[in-house]
């Protein structure tokens, strides 16, 4: 893990004319420069990473080098296999033995969070919850900021813990359990003058199916409480200039009797 992160250092530290080769596969997905929302935070992005075309392509955007083009493979390759691990023995602990997430996508997310003197105290990243089903994070080893909120609404701070990765579930999860996993909001402040970099692996959700709750999670005690949606689908919504303000999962719940409503609403938010 060492060795990557220091490969993602100096991609990080490439020129902007560089970075700005790496572009979107999806929304959100490439380059992202500081932002009005978000101005101390830049990141690069690489989709599906079990894909060795994906990955050969990022890497040729960035004129990696052969080393680094060695480590990103490898690095990529085990973090895509332990998402899948972990996902599918939390399925397994649910009663669930298919293999349930075959053909979901990953993304991984290099940050760097520009802090500075000035910047002590306020916000890295606000406060969101991650669209897709999980999330592996490598922090930084020396850097804090990260915090998550906990049922009362109070803030607890993330310490780094060397050698460790931290994982935690989106709102894809919430939805895929019918409402028994649930997502975490979290955000990062800035704690002190330096420059924090971490990693982020995201377990997604399938390329093209809609994604319900399957039949084993749903009974008379615990009806069905989201419609079926597609992560694409759900992704627009969560970038809906309309939405950002939302909770966008409550605009997925089914309602038995107006389904074809709900639908309606989906859609029309969908196409704004």
């Amino acid at each position: 893990m060492s060795e990557m992160k220091k490969v993602v250092r100096c991609l990080l530290d490439l020129p902007l004319e560089i970075k700005q080769r790496n572009t979107d596969v999806i929304a959100g997905s490439g380059f992202m420069a500081p932002s009005q929302v978000n101005p101390l935070y830049e990141a690069l992005g690489l989709y599906d990473m079990a894909s060795s075309q994906a990955v050969h392509n990022f890497s040729s955007q960035l004129d990696a080098s052969p080393h680094q083009r060695e480590i990103i493979e490898i690095y990529a390759r085990a973090i895509h296999e332990l998402s899948m691990d972990i996902a599918q023995k939390l399925a397994q602990s649910m009663g669930l033995m298919d293999n349930e997430f075959e053909g979901w996508p990953c993304q991984f997310r290099i940050n760097k969070y520009n802090f500075t003197p000035e910047t002590v105290g306020s916000s890295g990243v606000q406060l969101h919850t991650d669209s897709g089903f999980l999330t592996i994070l490598q922090e930084d080893e020396n850097v804090g900021g990260l915090e998550v909120m906990d049922k009362s609404g109070a803030f607890v701070s993330v310490d780094p813990l060397p050698g460790t990765l931290l994982v935690n579930l989106g709102d894809f999860a919430t939805l895929w359990s019918n409402g028994r996993l649930y997502n975490v909001k979290h955000r990062v402040q800035c704690k002190e003058a330096a420059i924090r970099v971490s990693i982020a692996t995201f377990l997604l959700g399938p390329k093209e199916a809609a994604v319900e709750a399957p039949d084993e999670f749903v009974n008379s005690e615990h009806p069905r409480l989201y419609i079926p949606i597609t992560y694409e689908d759900y992704r627009k919504l969560r970038l809906s200039k309309n939405c950002r303000l939302v909770k966008l999962l409550n605009l997925c719940v089914h309602i038995p009797d107006s389904t074809i409503n709900v639908y309606c609403r989906l859609v029309e938010i969908l196409h704004l």
